[in-house]
């Protein structure tokens, strides 16, 4: 009997700005590791405005904790030089996941001869470092992921355009896609019926955050460039309390993670904001099995 399978499990924190932020993430770290998810996602800003603080974030997940960081690198407004250092730098460190992102320039910034322009060219770049170590990764392998789009991509022309692009990232050694935000349940059913007719074959996983806020609402509509849910807004907006708020959004939340585990998901990507309450009321909620723990020697 072949052994059972899990969904996958995983969380986006963001560096800390400053010691208080500090001490407010490690303490969403510490409710969050628990719980046993397959990774962590940890971002930095354009161009890498805040990467020393991001990897001194995956070195101390890496060496105080039990999970495993993905770590997120753009390429735009670093040099090819600068990328292959960074990736070097991670894979030098411990890091066995990337998650590989076009990102956006800094405002007033300028293009270099030679820099690269779309995130499949940094799959590439990665896998051509990652060949270079291969004897200290002992055969194996960096995982890499990329994005993918539920809704159309502000700067794309529409949604066919958004899976050639997803479709050339996996032809380049992508291993899995995370999708950004989206607000309604069969945004992500139609991604994945999109990119399967096209030939994309990697996981896609549906990528949620609790909406527990009118403020966090329209912060999502922005960074995704698709319009707020009127329905969704008017409830927050009517309710009296926090307290009520919270369980608008979550419920919310959580109605997205299931629809979206209902059409073959394979996991749920929580998008924290580094904060762990609503984050874990969401995964209480959907009651995800999760493998049970078991040590290496155990499992031989």
């Amino acid at each position: 009997m072949p052994p059972p399978t899990y969904p996958a499990l995983s969380y986006e924190l963001y560096p800390p700005r400053n010691a208080a932020a500090e001490d407010s993430l490690w303490t969403t770290i510490r409710r969050l590791e628990p719980t046993r998810p397959d990774f962590v996602s940890v971002t930095y800003g354009a161009a890498g405005s805040n990467q020393e603080t991001a990897i001194d974030l995956l070195r101390r997940l890496l060496t105080e904790t039990s999970l495993r960081p993905l770590a997120h690198l753009t390429c735009v407004g670093s040099s090819r030089g600068e990328l292959e250092a960074i990736v070097d730098r991670l894979i030098g460190g411990g890091v066995r996941g990337i998650l590989a992102l076009r990102g956006d320039a800094p405002d007033g910034s300028e293009t270099h001869p030679g820099e690269l322009q779309h995130a499949d060219e940094l799959v590439r770049l990665i896998r051509d470092v990652e060949a270079k170590r291969s004897a200290q990764l002992a055969a194996g392998r960096v995982s890499v992921g990329v994005a993918a789009y539920a809704t159309r991509h502000p700067d794309s022309p529409s949604v066919e355009q958004d899976i050639q692009v997803l479709l050339a990232k996996e032809g380049a050694g992508a291993d899995f896609a995370i999708t950004q935000v989206y607000f309604q349940p069969d945004d992500y059913s139609g991604l994945v019926s999109r990119a399967r007719d096209a030939g994309v074959t990697i996981p896609i996983i549906p990528g949620v955050v609790p909406m527990t806020s009118t403020r966090r609402l329209t912060k999502l509509s922005e960074l995704a460039g698709i319009g707020v849910d009127q329905a969704l807004w008017s409830r927050l907006e009517g309710a009296r309390t926090d307290a009520e708020r919270r369980r608008i959004g979550v419920a919310a939340t959580v109605d997205l993670a299931r629809t979206a585990l209902a059409d073959g998901a394979p996991g749920i990507h929580l998008y924290t904001f580094n904060e762990h309450s609503a984050a874990l009321d969401v995964l209480d909620a959907l009651d995800l099995k999760r493998p049970p723990e078991a040590g290496l020697a155990a499992s031989m």
